[in-house]
């Protein structure tokens, strides 16, 4: 007898049917016995493969000599009476038969098979407490839908025992592989597919239906909007309207979102309702710090938005800075670690960075202190990949500055790697002479870039993962974070970093204004370092934020480019103080302020923005000038400093004579206590130029 055609559809089906070993074992294992549970729920995102594992349960459960049914709610209304006339065309019952009873009437196992059953949730209610229990327990019934079971079924007792929650996920990276080589797809282009889809089933077919359609296609990702296009109408089918969809564009642009991020980036006093919205997502995922969405839904977001409007995208991305950069200030130890995550985050689509970070870091590796017992494995951990010579080195200044040592431990409390933070102005004559690495940074400091006092510089002499040494690697991505973390220490001055292989981070250095400081390379054993450094007064933290954020945007094509920030003058103590002198003489002529050297200091950069006007400027230098002098008028030791200093600079008399007249002292006695006010108001801006903090 001649084949049936769908026994060809489904046999073409079944051979291109890969993964989900866990999901067809548990379905095979649950008919091959006593069933465990009589309902099994898959869900997952559209386009994650729901359709076609139960295709494949449907040819399971034939095999096996299992009736297999199936309804589609797609073409069912959600009513009792709709379900069941469906459900009796599967069954292939006349219209007056009752379908409960004929499958109660079925000798032997059965399955029926739901899809879509999204569509038919206002029946959820009947179908757990009416229909279902009228079935035997020879059948097996599988519900596929985007949304995790209703809360009811969990919340009824005999429904726990009954019920079975698969969620369904990505296929794993070999799985993935071995679909595109099922598809030809060649070899060299695996990783960009591989990157791009995440793994994702709808994405990866989309992607192969390309190769098909196209002879000698390589596949792009910022080129394919074909596929974009199509996993967007798959996530996005039902968006209420603009605010909704706005609100869905940052959550895909931002690593996490909160309540607060949300109402901040959409501008809008209250977002709570948007939240609730997207949090109902199938696609949108939660985890104690907030939602995300799907990696695929991510992507296909973005890049829709950055080609459909990117001065949108622009937005946006400043926005969630702004919205960082107060957290920054308002938070500290791991808190403000996962702020700098988020930050970082903002960049992972740019091709300088995103191949130097691990993006998906866990929550698993704890950043901790240097105890006793942490020398030997750290200093075993420098010796398997630096040498005896490098280990040496590692335990001396263990020992020698245990407090600027950051180790990561596993959930277990093992060290798996660690960084040094060490200080060079505290670096002794012995210290200098025992390490040649530091020794040369400090002469560089001495004859390039001299320290001023209160001011530090920071080596980042050792810093590795155990299992893997100084690649890219969760650890490696924890230790770069804890490097910009350190980066807003008061008075830091300058960084200097040691690399193993400085040619293979070059590309990312480059981009975050780290500059390779070739003179100081040096030798530990047989192994070669290079160095790279970065002056913090020229370039201070925040305005290198910026910096980068406007990097990242060069790299959206077609998006306005801000002007590049300008460098922060680093000027020396008496040229700072000589300068506060100068501004406090044309305090009241803001004109004759434009070329003060204290506009384009950390203090006012910090403040304004570095790419911030000079009227800006000068505003916020007078009202530092103001500040300073009030910080005296508190003072009731320097209280006569400050009259002196307003009499004469603030709300100035015609002339000194009459100054001193005003605060009733003699010529000589104001002169110096306008002289001791304002040396002491350019105390007190300097010790926050280099201090970073007021």
């Amino acid at each position: 007898m001649a084949s049936r055609l769908i026994d060809r559809l489904n046999r073409a089906r079944h051979q291109r049917f890969i993964g989900r070993a866990d999901e067809v074992t548990l379905f095979a294992q649950a008919l091959a016995a006593e069933l465990p549970f009589f309902v099994l729920y898959v869900h997952g995102p559209g386009g994650v493969g729901k359709t076609t594992l139960l295709a494949e349960y449907a040819r399971l459960a034939e095999q096996t000599g299992a009736m297999a049914w199936s309804i589609d709610g797609r073409n069912v209304e959600a009513t009792p009476e709709a379900f069941l006339a469906a459900l009796r065309l599967a069954l292939g019952l006349d219209p007056a038969a009752a379908p409960a009873e004929a499958l109660a009437a079925h000798q032997g196992r059965w399955v029926l098979l739901i899809d879509t059953f999204d569509l038919l949730a206002p029946l959820e209610r009947w179908l757990r407490e009416v229909f279902l229990p009228q079935l035997t327990e020879q059948g097996l019934v599988v519900l596929a839908g985007r949304q995790p079971p209703d809360a009811s079924w969990r919340a009824d007792p005999g429904w726990q025992q009954l019920l079975r929650s698969v969620p369904l996920r990505n296929l794993n990276p070999d799985e993935a592989r071995a679909y595109l080589a099922q598809r030809n797809i060649p070899e060299a282009d695996l990783p960009a597919v591989l990157s791009f889809t995440h793994s994702y089933p709808l994405a990866l077919s989309l992607v192969a239906d390309l190769y098909d359609q196209r002879p000698d296609y390589h596949f792009a990702p910022t080129e394919a909007h074909d596929v974009v296009s199509l996993l967007l109408e798959r996530f996005l089918q039902r968006v209420p309207g603009p605010a909704h969809r706005a609100a869905l564009e940052v959550c895909a642009l931002t690593r996490v979102t909160t309540e607060s991020l949300l109402a901040e980036m959409m501008a809008v006093p209250d977002a709570h309702d948007l939240f609730t919205w997207l949090r109902g997502l199938s696609f949108i995922q939660t985890r104690p710090g907030g939602l995300f969405p799907h990696d695929v839904a991510r992507e296909a977001l973005v890049a829709d938005l950055r080609w459909r409007n990117p001065q949108w995208y622009a937005e946006l991305h400043r926005r969630a800075r702004v919205y960082y950069t107060q957290r920054l200030h308002q938070t500290q130890g791991i808190e403000q670690q996962l702020v700098l995550f988020d930050f970082v985050y903002l960049h992972r689509d740019n091709p300088a960075v995103r191949p130097f970070f691990e993006w998906q870091v866990g929550g698993r590796l704890l950043p901790d202190r240097l105890h006793p017992d942490d020398l030997e494995p750290l200093s075993a951990m420098v010796a398997r990949y630096e040498g005896p010579a490098a280990a040496h080195l590692a335990r001396y200044w263990l020992t020698r500055q245990p407090e600027n040592v950051v180790v990561f431990r596993d959930a277990e409390g093992g060290a798996v790697g660690f960084v040094t933070l060490l200080a060079l102005e505290r670096a002794s004559a012995d210290d200098l002479a025992t390490d040649p690495a530091m020794a040369s940074a400090w002469a560089f400091l001495e004859r390039q870039a001299p320290l001023r006092a209160g001011e530090r510089a920071t080596y980042f002499r050792f810093w590795l993962a155990a299992d893997g040494y100084q690649t890219v690697s969760p650890i490696q991505s924890l230790i770069f974070v804890t490097m910009v973390r350190h980066y807003f220490t008061p008075g830091l001055a300058y960084t200097f970093y040691a690399c193993a292989d400085p040619e293979f981070w070059r590309p990312v250095f480059a981009y975050a204004e780290l500059y390779r400081l070739a003179e100081l390379d040096f030798r530990v054993g047989d192994r070669s370092f290079g160095v790279y450094g970065h002056d913090w007064r020229t370039m201070p933290p925040l305005p290198w934020l910026e910096l980068l954020g406007q990097r990242e945007l060069a790299a959206a094509p077609d998006t306005i480019q801000p002007p590049a920030p300008a460098r922060v003058e680093v000027l020396s103590r008496e040229g700072f103080g000589e300068a506060v002198e100068h501004a406090l003489r044309n305090y009241i002529r803001p004109d004759a302020l434009r070329g003060n050297g204290l506009l384009r200091s950390r203090i006012v950069t910090e403040r304004v923005g570095a790419d911030g006007g000079d009227g800006a400027r000068v505003a916020t230098l007078r009202e530092l000038l103001k500040q300073a002098a009030e910080q005296l008028c508190a003072a009731p030791k320097e209280h006569k400093f400050y009259r002196a200093v307003h009499h004469t600079y603030l709300q100035p008399a015609a002339t000194q004579e009459q100054a001193a007249e005003l605060l009733d002292v003699p010529l000589s006695s104001y002169r110096r206590h306008l002289k001791a006010g304002v040396a002491r108001i350019a105390e007190i801006l300097w010790h926050i130029e280099v201090g970073g903090a007021e």
